[in-house]
Formats: C-alpha cells, sequence, structure tokens
C-alpha cells in the first residue's frame, strides 16, 4: 500500500529506468536496490562503425590480392591494427553487459 504521492514518484521512476512493469520494477529494486538504466545507443553506433570498416578493410585487401597496388605486408599490417582495435571496442563492450546485467 502505497500513498497517490508515493505512486506518482515509483511511477517516474519507472519511466526513468526504461521499465513499464511495476511488478518487474519492484523485484529489481528488492533484490538489488538499485536499477541501472544506461544508454547504449552510442556504443551499438561504434559497433555499425567497426562493422563497416571491416567490411571495408576486406574489400582492400581483395583489391590488393587480386589487383595489386598494395604491398601484402601493408594489408597485414591494417588487418593487426583493426583485430586489435575490435579487441578494444569487444572488451567495452563486455565491460557495459556486465554492468547492465548486474
Amino acid at each position: 500500500m502505497v500513498t497517490a504521492d508515493e505512486l506518482e514518484q515509483i511511477r517516474a521512476r519507472m519511466d526513468e529506468a526504461g521499465i513499464h512493469n511495476a511488478g518487474a520494477y519492484l523485484r529489481k529494486m528488492a533484490l538489488n536496490g538499485y536499477i541501472l538504466h544506461v544508454d547504449l545507443a552510442p556504443v551499438k553506433e561504434l559497433v555499425s562503425l567497426q562493422r563497416r570498416c571491416s567490411n571495408n578493410l576486406n574489400q582492400v585487401a581483395i583489391q590488393a590480392n587480386t589487383y595489386g597496388g598494395v604491398y601484402p605486408d601493408e594489408i597485414a599490417g591494417l588487418q593487426r591494427d583493426y583485430a586489435e582495435l575490435w579487441g578494444r571496442v569487444s572488451a567495452v563492450l563486455e565491460q557495459l553487459t556486465a554492468i547492465v546485467e548486474k
């Protein structure tokens, strides 16, 4: 049982957290004491850009291997740099996932 004012505050906090189910909200608060709402739109855009870069890198590699003009060592270097970059992005995404799932 809550007052009308308390109910309004609860609903406002549910909206802030992006939760529409009161039971789910109350369970989450009872078990964890807090709800972390993270806007992952920028991360999703980063992943999209990474995928496009990967596709472009593969196209350059195919062009270079088929028609020449780019040295294989340069392609290998680009691939190593890209793999390192993707590894770092993956680590950030894993950390964000762990935070959101708590």
